[in-house]
């Protein structure tokens, strides 16, 4: 195994600013392994090999002639195939939108690429980003990390795995309502979902614009920090310094540790240990909001979901996964009073949560009450999926629902995950709590 395929992005970027590395052979490493791993066709949907080497070239090219544009040029990484990519089949894992080319990049992808990201291709996703599972019987499953009978979480799961199986230095997702910090948890990556409305959204097939976010799926809090920078063409979080001594963390107590499956369970428990260990404070605190926003869920997705899709969904139903259909049809339940009666609510309950938690730096919770859930059973036993589905994303939603930025971090229990969130567009600060805390659970 090449020693360049475990390392962080960062590190890459560092090798090649000091010659150790060239990008065009860093980028032909990756695109070797893809090529040959057997599990190739479950992670990427295309392998975009052309533009990587094109890409990496004009990198190489900088590098020699002292222009590099950001510690990551000449990094390759792989995107979520919701990103539209010029000339470059972007179907967001439906046969709906099979055959679709789009004539020019996403923005954040256009970005990313002009300080010099190489694009290795598009990773398989849930069907059009509606499932926590990353199970996708219309087009592929990509394979869990740590269980081979696993699903690895949706709906970036292909991005998640081209990084745990390393495909990619880094991979771009997309989270609606968990589908970064999901795959992050069950692969043992950094997930980073950002504050709605932070990156643009120009370029990237919906699911609830409400809620979108687009967010990286990596080896270090510091390769979230630099391509969070990147898309957005803005300055990295500096992380020099950071520490968790003094700092004050609340573990959310409200729903989010209700029904933890063992392994979770203990997993955060300890985790918070740690964090308390480098010097946090934690204290322990209900906020009634979330219970409120969380019943409130059902209605703004799917709401949101049908009412963008309605039209291309029953054009052709029967294309569509059955399960994810279903959850679709149910927008088409709630009327627009409901839909609006529903934002008001959720209005009073984001008010409610900022207040009970203004005085923390981070708010804690486990990133998923459960394990990735056994593939075979969610493809037979309806109840199981249905429940599975439901708890994956559970914890996680609380985050879209607040509006809030949050971090997912690896734990060293494999496939579990804790998750920092802080107040909306405080992802500079979010990710300097990070860092520390990643320091205490290495």
């Amino acid at each position: 195994m090449n020693v360049w395929l475990k390392m962080t992005a960062c590190d890459l970027g560092r090798g090649i600013e000091a010659g150790k590395i060239d990008p065009v052979a860093l980028t032909q490493t990756y695109l070797d392994a893809i090529e040959a791993h057997e599990l190739k066709d479950q992670i990427y949907a295309r392998v975009t090999s052309d533009r990587a080497l094109a890409e990496a070239k004009a990198a190489s090219a900088r590098t020699k002639a002292g222009q590099r544009l950001s510690l990551l040029d000449g990094v390759p990484v792989s995107w979520k195939d919701l990103f539209d990519t010029a000339g470059i089949g972007t179907e967001a894992g439906t046969k709906l939108l099979k055959g679709r080319v789009p004539d020019q990049d996403a923005v954040v992808l256009a970005n990313a690429t002009a300080m010099g990201l190489v694009c290795l291709g598009k990773t398989h996703m849930s069907e059009l980003a509606f499932s926590g599972l990353g199970y996708n019987p219309s087009t592929n499953t990509p394979p869990c990390v740590n269980d081979a009978d696993a699903v690895p979480g949706g709906s970036s799961s292909g991005a998640a795995a081209s990084v745990a199986f390393d495909l990619a230095a880094a991979g771009i997702g997309s989270d609606t309502g968990g589908s970064v910090r999901i795959p992050a948890a069950w692969n043992d990556l950094v997930g980073l979902k950002t504050t709605s409305g932070r990156l643009t959204l120009e370029g990237v097939v919906p699911l609830a614009l409400k809620f979108d976010t687009v967010g990286p799926l990596t080896r270090s809090v510091e390769d979230a920090a630099e391509l969070l920078a990147l898309m957005e063409g803005g300055k990295a979080a500096d992380l020099r310094g950071a520490t968790l001594r003094g700092r004050k963390f609340a573990v959310l107590r409200t729903i989010v540790l209700d029904d933890l499956r063992d392994a979770p369970k203990a997993a955060f428990e300890a985790a918070v240990k740690k964090l308390q260990a480098a010097g946090a404070e934690i204290e322990y605190i209900e906020v009634p909001a979330v219970a409120d926003a969380l019943d409130l869920s059902s209605i703004l997705m799917t709401s949101e979901a049908y009412g963008l899709w309605k039209d291309v969904i029953e054009a052709n139903p029967d294309v569509m996964f059955s399960e994810i259909l279903a959850r679709f049809r149910i927008g088409a339940n709630h009327g627009a009073a409901d839909y609006v009666a529903a934002l008001k609510k959720l209005d009073v309950a984001r008010a409610e949560y900022d207040a009970a938690t203004a005085g923390y730096d981070a708010v804690l919770a486990p990133s998923s009450a459960i394990l990735p859930p056994n593939l075979e059973r969610l493809n037979t036993e309806e109840d199981y999926y249905v429940t599975e589905n439901l708890l994956s994303l559970r914890n996680t939603r609380v985050g879209n629902l607040m509006g809030l930025c949050g971090l997912s971090l690896p734990t060293g229990t494999p496939s579990c995950g804790i998750m920092l969130m802080c107040a909306p567009n405080m992802e500079e600060h979010l990710l300097r709590m990070g860092s520390a805390a990643e320091a205490a659970l290495a």
